[in-house]
């Protein structure tokens, strides 16, 4: 039991989902439906591509297939995948909620919930749940439905910021989007801040309490024998490399772990979770990211076990005063959670 269900947190148990059609249109000559299958989502080798074929669950311009065929461009595809089986979440409940105007929604998301299908999630994400809300009148959905502007890890909890007007989820992308410029500069006069709280390993004995430094080590992707690329420090030399930073403060040092908070200049892929594994301080339990920054072979980057918060954010709308939002620190990430 987590610490999260033994505190009396509602869960939707796990289950059977109600499976899901992947639309796909063939752009190029393939010598074969299960050829385009494999290259396309690498999780899968082309011998499961044709039991698929064999068991109907794949589709071609309309038709039921059950053999392998060559493909044309433009040819349409669709698989239909049967239900699997979907973990535990959270619920979200109208605790979660920080702010509501009737359009920008600003959501205490839980840890262990996803955002977005993804990575095996399809039913089991807190989109899926704000539809739920709609569906049962839980929220007014006058200015439109609810849609998530960014993502949090599905173990990272905290701020998470929705919008329902278009307009208002266009100058929030544009905002978080423009945070990212200028990664390498000190960030002070930004519009939008974000703020995390973290308990990771040990920092070098010379760090001192209060002390803040910054992280700007670039990230980019490497090889990985699960997924094919994962984010992680960039190589030396890699012109895709993206620039990032991090301000980080040692707010504490506890028995073998030091209370941080991380502020982020730059949003790139598991930004937090690369740069304290880099200075050697990887966070508590993360099961991905190894001292200097690289990621374990075996592990994928959904796996949950470490601690992480988005715990302030600022954002400045287009009319009107700056809006700053607090999301309360999980059990997880108190001294009762150690």
């Amino acid at each position: 039991m987590s610490s999260a269900q033994a505190a009396g947190e509602l869960w939707l148990p796990a289950g059977l989902n109600a499976g899901h059609a992947y639309l796909d249109r063939v752009g190029e000559p393939a010598a074969s439906i299960a050829g385009f299958y494999a290259g396309r989502y690498a999780h899968s080798d082309q011998n499961l591509w044709i039991e698929r074929l064999a068991a109907g669950e794949i589709w071609c311009n309309g038709v039921q297939l059950r053999a392998d065929t060559p493909l044309q461009p433009g040819d349409h595809l669709v698989w239909h995948r049967p239900p699997w089986h979907e973990p535990a979440v959270p619920v979200l409940t109208e605790r979660a909620i920080v702010f509501d105007d009737g359009d920008l929604l600003v959501l205490n998301k839980p840890s262990g919930l996803p955002v977005l299908p993804a990575g095996g999630f399809l039913e089991h994400t807190l989109l899926a749940q704000l539809q739920g809300w709609v569906a049962s009148g839980q929220i007014c959905v006058l200015a439109g439905y609810p849609r998530p502007v960014h993502r949090l890890g599905r173990f990272t909890s905290g701020l998470l910021v929705c919008a329902r007007r278009s307009e208002t989820r266009a100058w929030l992308s544009a905002q978080l989007r423009d945070s990212t410029i200028g990664a390498v500069d000190a960030g002070s006069g930004r519009s939008c801040r974000k703020l995390y709280r973290a308990l990771c390993q040990p920092l070098p004995s010379e760090w001192l309490v209060g002390e803040t430094q910054a992280v700007t080590v670039s990230i980019g992707k490497r090889a990985h024998p699960l997924l094919g690329e994962i984010w992680c420090v960039a190589e030396p030399g890699d012109p895709s490399a993206l620039p990032s930073r991090s301000d980080i403060t040692l707010l504490e040092r506890s028995g073998e772990a030091c209370w941080v908070e991380v502020a982020i200049a730059t949003g790139r892929p598991h930004q937090i979770r690369i740069h304290t594994a880099f200075i050697g301080a990887p966070l508590l339990g993360d099961p991905l990211y190894r001292v200097g920054g690289l990621a374990e072979s075996g592990s994928l980057p959904g796996a949950g076990g470490y601690r992480l918060h988005a715990y302030r954010l600022q954002l400045r709308p287009p009319v009107g005063t700056v809006l700053q939002f607090e999301a309360a620190l999980p059990p997880a990430l108190t001294h009762q959670g150690q």
